[in-house]
């Protein structure tokens, strides 16, 4: 039994289908179209639907631009904000450098202070050994404090410091 098919027969199964897929084609391609042109309602909701998609388009743009603005925004603040703290760092270095010397030359004068202090110390201990030894002389040596053993009595009249804001530079 031989199960060959003619070749005429497969020729007209061929054409068959070619026909049948045009018909669908035709058939799903111009219902819409000439169910939109019969009924006003369809025509009214494809006219509604085109403004709706253009609308969305429009707001897609504005928004776009709204989120390019504020990123611009954002990035010159970044910049200002940049700038604003690299001058910071600069006034805060020269305040420490200031602060720096200043200390030097505190710890320098705090030390010509002991220096003068134990200097006057002996000079008043020598008038006294002069004064007890009686050479004749009056002297009157005035007891000087230590600052060293009460820092809250200081030997000098406290005289208020004065000072102005251009005396401070931040």
């Amino acid at each position: 039994m031989s199960y060959a098919i003619p070749m005429h027969r497969i020729h007209i199964l061929h054409s068959f289908s070619v026909v049948f897929l045009y018909w669908f084609y035709m058939a799903t391609v111009q219902k819409p179209a000439s169910s939109s042109d019969s009924d006003p309602r369809s025509a009214n909701i494809d006219d509604k639907k085109r403004k709706r998609m253009m609308s969305n388009r429009e707001s897609a743009r504005r928004s776009r631009a709204k989120k390019q603005k504020r990123l611009e925004d954002l990035v010159n603040e970044m910049s200002a904000l940049q700038r604003e703290n690299s001058q910071f760092a600069e006034k805060i270095k020269l305040a420490t450098e200031r602060f720096i010397e200043m200390e030097s030359s505190n710890n320098v004068l705090r030390a010509r202070e002991t220096e003068l202090t134990d200097r006057l110390n002996s000079l008043n201990m020598l008038l006294l050994r002069l004064e007890g030894e009686g050479s004749g002389y009056a002297v009157d040596a005035p007891e000087i404090a230590d600052p060293l053993m009460q820092p809250w009595q200081t030997p000098f009249p406290i005289i208020p410091i004065m000072a102005s804001s251009d005396a401070i530079d931040f």
